[in-house]
């Protein structure tokens, strides 16, 4: 049982560092220890400002591009649509029941965020991939009580993992 981190890059303007991909897995095993979780699967896409302003507008109603989207499978809201999965056999498992969800990140956004805070293009990427991850696990930023404690979760992990600022 572990964490797992599948990825794809859909944009091909900005090169991902080597071993961003090494330090993503990681922060996941960091950032799932730090909630408790050992098994699960997360989706992991770079694209761009296009890519990521069309899945805002048309997931959000949010007419812009953002640094990051996260979209939980196991997310238990009212307005959600439940999936059934049917199986043959008693041996089939459930293909989603480990899938914590889907991360987009603007590589675009990070980069332009890394230069306007005035650190790596590493630590911005690492940063907007544990923020992603904690809204897969339920965390939101609506207020500043929630905002002040998923901070601190992020920063903790980033800590860890040498991610500093």
């Amino acid at each position: 049982m572990s964490l797992r981190l599948d990825w794809s890059n859909e944009q091909d303007k900005i090169e991902i560092p080597e071993n961003m991909v090494d330090k993503l897995e990681q922060l996941l095993t960091l950032a799932g220890a730090a909630e408790g979780l050992t098994d699960g699967d997360v989706a992991l896409t770079f694209t761009d400002d296009d890519g990521i302003h069309s899945l805002n507008r048309e997931y959000r109603g949010i007419d812009r591009p953002t640094d990051v989207l996260s979209f939980a499978m196991q997310d238990d809201g009212v307005e959600e649509l439940d999936i059934v999965f049917e199986v043959e056999s008693e041996d089939e498992a459930d293909p989603i029941s480990g899938m914590l969800g889907d991360i987009i990140i603007s590589v675009e956004r990070a980069v332009a965020q890394s230069e306007e805070y005035g650190h790596s293009l590493e630590r911005e990427l690492g940063f907007l991939f544990v923020h992603g991850f904690l809204h897969l696990l339920g965390y939101d930023h609506e207020d500043e009580q929630a905002e002040a404690v998923m901070t601190a979760k992020q920063e903790e992990v980033l800590r860890q993992a040498g991610l500093t600022r």
